[in-house]
C-alpha cells in the first residue's frame, strides 16, 4: 500500500468507526429487548387481555440507566393507578351518555397536560399518563362500559409486570449506574465552573452568552441528580448532595459576575479587595488544598475590618461578593462530598423548574381542542374504529405535551409511525405469517426493537426510535394465539399514521406558540417575580436563583437574531435575575435585622427603599445600616454588611438599566 493510500484508508475507516454505535447501546438495546420478551412471555402466561402492554411497558421503560428506569418506573406506575381509577369513576358516571364521557375526559387530560407543565422529569411523564390512561381504559371501552373495570384491572397488572422486567434484566445484566455517568458530567461542569470563575476575577466578565452556555450545561444535569435517588438506599442523600452542588455553581457563577462589576467600579485598587479575590482564585485552583471554610472565616475578617473603618460602601460589596463565592465552594465541596460517600449534605435544596402559566394553558387547551374536534369529525362520520383513533391522539397529543419542542417530536412522529405501522406489517405478514409460537415471535421483534433502541439513544432520531419501540408493539399486538387478521391490521395502521397527522397540524395550528411569544411571556414572567421580590413577596434566593436561571436557559433557546441584539436580550435577561435575587436576599436579611429594636427603624426604612424602587434611598439606608453595625454583635452585622451589600446592588442595577426597566413597568426608578 502506498504512503498516500495509507491516510485515506486510516480516514476512511475512522468515518465508518464514527458512525458505528458503541457497545454499550447494543448491550442496552439487548436488555430491552430481554426484558419486552419476559414480560411478553408473562403476560402470556397470566393470561392477560392486553398482554401487548407489557412490551409496550418496557419501550416505554427504556432507559439506558439503571436509576433513569426506576425513577420513570415509579411514576408510570402512580400514573396508570390514578389514571385506572379515573376511568372506572368516569365510566360509572357517565356510562349512559357519550357525550358527556367525552367531555369529562377531555377536560381530565388537559388538567393532567397543565400539571405536567409544572413538573419535571418524569413526574411529568407521571401526570401526563395518568391522562391519557383514562383513554386506554375507559374510551377503549366506550362501547362495552361493563369490561371497564376488567380492563383496568389488566393493565395495571401488564405495567407491573412491565415493570418487574425491567428491573430484574437492567439488574442481572448489569445496566449502568446514573451516579456513575453523573460523577464524570459533575466533575466536568464544576471544573468548567472553577475555569469562569477563574476568567471572570482575573480577567473580564465573560458574558451573558457563555455565562448562559455554562448554566445550561449545568441544567442538563438536574434531571439525571433527581434518578440517583432510586439506585441505592443512600441515593436520597446523594441525590441532595447533587442538587447542593448544581445550586452551588448557579451561585458561585452569579456572585463572581457581581464581584466583578463591583470592583470594576472601584476607582483604585483596595488590598483587602485584592486579597479576597487572591483567595477566591486559590479555591478554584484544581487540588486546592485550601478550604473553603477557611477561606470564607477570612474574608469575613476583611468585611469586619472595613465596617470598622468605615471603608467605602463599594468595597464592602465586593467584599461580601467574594465572601459569597467562597461560601458557594463550600456547598459545591459539602454536595460534591455527600453525592460520593451518601453522607447527609451541608443543605438539601430543591432545583424548581420554571414554567410559564400561559404556556401550559395552551399547551393544555391545545390537547384537549384536538381530542374533541377529532372525537367530532368520527363520531358524526361513524368511522369505525373510532375508539382507537381516539386512544392514539389522546396519548400522541399528552406525549407531544411535555417535550421540550412539540414541533420537533411531531416531526418525528409523522416518521416513526409509518414506520412502526411497516416494520409490524413485515413482522407479522411476511416473518411470522400465520404461524403460532413464542421463540419465533422473539427472535422476529429483536431486529426492530434494536434498531429502535439505536435511534433513541441520538437526540435528533430520538422521537423517531421512541414513536418506533413504543408503537411497534401496539400495532404488532402480540397475542396467544396470535391474531392475524389483515383488515384490522391496515385499519390501526391507518389510524396511527391519521393521529400523526393530526397532531402534526395541531401543534402547528392550533393555539402555537412562536418563539417571538416565548420570549415575551418569559419576560414578563420575570417582570411579574421582580416585582414580587421588590415587594418582598416569593421565596428564598437560592430557590429564586434556581427559578430564574431555567428561565434564562428558556429565553436563551428562543432567542434569535443579530448577535448584538441577542447578546443585548440576554443581558437584560440576566440583570433582571441578579435584581431580583439581590431584592429577594436584601428583604430577607432584613426581616432578620427588624428583630433588633436598635436597628428595626433602619430596617423598616431600607425596605420601603426597595419597594418604592429609589435607588438613591437605597444607597442611603446601607450606609445607615453599615454604619449602625459596627456596635452590634457579629452575626447581627454578618447580617447587616449582606443587607447593604444587597441594597447597594439593587441600587446599582436600578441605575445602570433604568430605562429598560421604564419599559417593563417597573415603576419611580431613580
Amino acid at each position: 500500500m502506498s504512503e498516500a493510500a495509507a491516510p485515506r484508508l486510516d480516514g476512511t475507516l475512522a468515518r465508518i468507526d464514527s458512525l458505528l454505535p458503541p457497545a454499550s447501546a447494543f448491550a442496552f438495546a439487548l436488555r430491552i429487548w430481554i426484558a419486552m420478551m419476559l414480560a411478553l412471555c408473562a403476560a402470556f402466561w397470566l393470561q392477560l387481555s392486553g398482554a401487548s402492554s407489557a412490551a409496550v411497558c418496557v419501550a416505554i421503560l427504556a432507559q439506558p440507566r439503571r436509576g433513569q428506569a426506576l425513577s420513570k418506573a415509579v411514576y408510570r406506575f402512580l400514573g396508570t393507578l390514578v389514571g385506572a381509577v379515573v376511568a372506572v369513576a368516569m365510566i360509572g358516571l357517565f356510562a349512559q351518555d357519550r357525550v358527556l364521557l367525552l367531555v369529562s375526559f377531555a377536560c381530565w387530560l388537559s388538567l393532567c397536560v397543565y400539571a405536567a407543565h409544572f413538573l419535571q422529569d418524569t413526574r411529568a411523564y407521571g401526570a401526563m399518563l395518568s391522562g391519557y390512561t383514562v383513554a386506554i381504559i375507559a374510551i377503549a371501552h366506550i362501547d362495552a362500559p361493563q369490561a371497564t373495570f376488567e380492563a383496568a384491572i389488566d393493565r395495571v397488572a401488564a405495567i407491573v409486570l412491565g415493570i418487574v422486567a425491567v428491573t430484574l434484566i437492567n439488574d442481572a445484566l448489569g445496566a449502568p449506574r446514573v451516579s456513575t455517568s453523573l460523577r464524570t458530567s459533575l466533575a466536568e461542569v464544576r471544573d468548567a465552573a472553577m475555569d469562569f470563575v477563574s476568567e471572570t476575577l482575573t480577567k473580564a466578565d465573560p458574558g451573558a452568552e457563555r455565562t448562559s452556555a455554562l448554566i445550561r450545561r449545568i441544567a442538563a444535569l438536574r434531571s439525571d441528580a433527581g434518578a440517583v435517588r432510586s439506585e441505592s438506599g443512600d441515593g436520597a442523600n446523594r441525590s441532595a448532595g447533587a442538587r447542593s452542588v448544581i445550586a452551588a455553581l448557579y451561585e458561585m457563577i452569579a456572585a463572581a459576575r457581581t464581584f466583578r462589576e463591583a470592583q470594576g467600579r472601584l476607582e483604585m485598587t483596595n488590598p483587602s479587595v485584592a486579597e479576597a479575590r487572591e483567595l477566591c482564585l486559590r479555591l478554584t485552583e484544581a487540588g486546592s488544598g485550601d478550604a473553603p471554610g477557611t477561606v470564607a472565616d477570612r474574608i469575613g475578617a476583611l468585611v469586619d475590618t472595613a465596617v470598622a473603618e468605615g471603608e467605602d460602601l463599594g468595597i464592602l460589596l465586593a467584599l461580601q461578593r467574594a465572601r459569597d463565592v467562597s461560601e458557594a465552594m463550600i456547598h459545591v465541596r459539602g454536595g460534591w462530598r455527600a453525592f460520593e460517600t451518601g453522607c447527609r449534605p451541608l443543605r438539601d435544596v430543591p432545583l424548581p423548574t420554571h414554567r410559564d402559566v400561559p404556556v401550559a394553558l395552551r399547551g393544555a387547551a391545545r390537547v384537549a381542542l384536538a381530542f374533541g374536534l377529532t372525537a367530532l369529525f368520527f363520531v358524526s362520520t361513524g368511522w369505525p374504529g373510532t375508539s382507537f383513533a381516539l386512544v392514539q391522539v389522546a396519548a400522541q397529543g399528552a406525549l407531544s405535551s411535555i417535550a421540550p419542542n412539540p414541533k420537533a417530536f411531531a416531526r418525528g412522529v409523522m416518521i416513526g409511525m409509518p414506520l412502526a405501522a411497516l416494520c409490524a406489517g413485515f413482522v407479522l405478514f411476511v416473518m411470522l405469517s400465520g404461524v403460532q409460537g413464542f421463540p419465533l415471535l422473539a427472535l422476529a421483534m429483536a431486529p426492530v426493537v434494536f434498531c429502535a433502541c439505536l435511534l433513541s439513544l441520538n437526540p435528533a432520531t430520538f422521537p423517531v426510535g421512541f414513536i418506533l419501540l413504543v408503537f411497534f408493539p401496539v400495532l404488532l399486538s402480540p397475542s396467544n394465539p396470535q391474531s392475524y387478521d389483515p383488515e384490522a391490521f391496515l385499519g390501526n395502521a391507518f389510524l396511527v399514521v391519521v393521529a400523526a397527522a393530526i397532531l402534526a397540524a395541531t401543534v402547528r395550528v392550533i393555539l402555537p406558540v412562536t418563539p417571538a411569544q416565548h420570549r415575551a411571556i418569559a419576560l414578563d414572567s420575570a417582570r411579574r417575580s421582580l416585582a414580587a421580590a421588590l415587594a418582598g413577596e416569593g421565596g428564598d434566593a437560592t430557590t429564586r436563583t434556581s427559578l430564574n436561571s431555567d428561565r434564562l436557559l428558556q429565553f436563551a433557546q428562543w432567542s434569535s437574531g443579530s448577535g448584538a441584539v441577542r447578546a443585548m436580550a440576554l443581558d437584560h435577561a440576566f440583570a433582571l435575575s441578579r435584581l431580583e435575587a439581590a431584592a429577594a436576599r436584601a428583604h430577607g436579611q432584613l426581616r432578620l435585622i427588624a428583630h433588633d429594636p436598635g436597628l428595626s427603624h433602619l430596617a423598616e426604612r431600607s425596605g420601603r427603599a426597595i419597594v418604592e424602587a429609589d435607588s438613591g434611598a437605597m444607597t442611603a439606608a446601607a450606609g445607615g445600616l453599615v454604619a449602625a453595625g459596627g456596635e452590634a454583635d457579629a452575626i447581627t452585622r454578618e447580617r447587616i454588611v449582606r443587607a447593604a451589600s444587597d441594597l447597594l446592588a439593587v441600587a446599582a442595577l436600578l441605575r445602570g438599566y433604568a430605562r429598560f426597566l421604564r419599559r417593563l413597568g417597573i415603576a419611580d426608578v431613580s
